[in-house]
């Protein structure tokens, strides 16, 4: 039937527009805003790549160079463990404190000045030494929190203000420890942690004592002549470490708060243009770095059984070091507590594993040197091919 009565054959056309009855329609253009990335390219982007690809390497070359020697023994586990767990939790608070575009370098500093606030009052005041770890760690987060407001309310630069504090509190500690005990070291807390409670089932010696007994009458471990196990157990620090680092990973990824640090260390303007409280995200994870800090000081004071004015030296970089190894950017919206982690494993594994080679311990500082180099190159890299993407 054609219009108004009229018949068409079949191959006119009645609307010259129309497509012919027996063409394909034509397929819609694809959309440019959506592309597919391939598997390694969405690994690349990843912050954390590089430091999980860093620590592959680093442990295959000392497998090929140390193996034999004992590094990968039980013993040699705990060993470098150990020195990446102290450093991993201060890597965890600086990696978020970063990622929000902030820096800290009263680090090394506060562990310092909060293990004397645990070693003077209980050692010279008789405060159950309990009491004076909690006095340590209120006394840090609020210096932290000082540190956070101080930051926010002149709006001068974090590097400026914990730069300062980096000088005071190391200088308070320093004169702290010739007043009360004529010397720059204050000893005599081993004992009183062991003997307190708090201190000695959270900081103090290590975890899994019988199991690690119990393995090494197994055969799994050695067994010395005394009937002791040659390693003890799990120190504690890699406990809180591990502890910390799963918190702190999940709180990143996985909860509002993540997603305001991001936003914060991204574009702090709009991000509080659209109702996130960027003063109290950044004086929180001032306070969360100070935690950490005297969590360290705590749980070294408690293992060495004494605090001295130069413990943390350098701390706040090295720490830095391992959150950028981590694929944290120094400009902040960007990064991986996870990765922080594995820069911190790199730091112990180099740090003790050049002892197990013939290689002299000094080139350990030209190797993180380079590692940083590296680090901030391919971050830098990354977030080019982020941005152009």
């Amino acid at each position: 039937m054609g219009v108004a009565g009229k018949h068409f054959p079949p191959h006119v056309k009645t609307n010259p527009g129309a497509p012919r009855d027996n063409a394909a329609p034509s397929l819609p253009d694809a959309d440019e805003r959506v592309r597919k990335e391939s598997k390694f390219g969405h690994l690349l982007n990843r912050p954390e790549f590089a430091a999980i690809s860093g620590a592959v390497l680093v442990f295959l070359v000392f497998a090929l160079s140390a193996g034999s020697s004992g590094m990968f023994n039980l013993d040699g586990v705990m060993n470098w463990s150990q020195v990446s767990a102290y450093l991993g939790i201060l890597s965890v608070g600086a990696c978020l404190l970063m990622i929000a575009g902030e820096f800290d370098l009263s680090i090394g500093s506060m562990i310092g000045f909060a293990g004397m606030m645990v070693a003077i009052p209980s050692v010279y005041f008789h405060w159950p030494i309990s009491l004076a770890i909690l006095f340590a760690f209120a006394g840090s987060m609020l210096l932290g929190a000082l540190n956070g407001y101080l930051v926010m309310r002149t709006r001068l630069p974090s590097f400026i203000v914990t730069l300062a504090f980096l000088f005071i509190l190391r200088g308070l500690t320093l004169a702290l420890s010739i007043m009360f005990a004529d010397r720059t070291i204050v000893s005599g807390v081993g004992d009183l942690a062991q003997q307190d409670w708090l201190a000695n089932t959270l900081f103090h010696g290590v975890a899994f004592h019988g199991l690690f007994l119990m393995l090494a009458h197994h055969g799994i471990g050695t067994l010395l002549d005394n009937g002791h196990a040659l390693v003890p157990g799990i120190p504690k620090v890699i406990l809180w470490w591990l502890a910390l680092a799963a918190i702190c990973a999940f709180v990143l990824a996985k909860t509002r708060a993540g997603n305001w640090i991001l936003a914060v260390g991204g574009d702090a303007n709009a991000a509080k243009n659209v109702g996130v409280p960027v003063r109290r995200v950044k004086i929180s994870l001032f306070v969360l770095t100070a935690f950490c800090s005297c969590l360290f000081a705590v749980l070294q004071v408690c293992d060495i059984g004494s605090a001295a004015a130069d413990r943390g030296l350098q701390k706040e970089f090295e720490a830095i070091i391992a959150a950028v190894i981590g694929g944290t950017l120094l400009t902040g919206g960007y990064g991986s507590v996870i990765g922080a982690c594995f820069g911190a494993l790199i730091f112990g594994v180099v740090q003790i594993g050049i002892t197990y080679t013939n290689v002299s311990s000094d080139w350990f500082r030209v190797f993180l040197g380079v590692m940083l180099l590296i680090a901030v190159l391919f971050n830098h890299y990354v977030r080019r091919r982020v941005a152009q993407s």
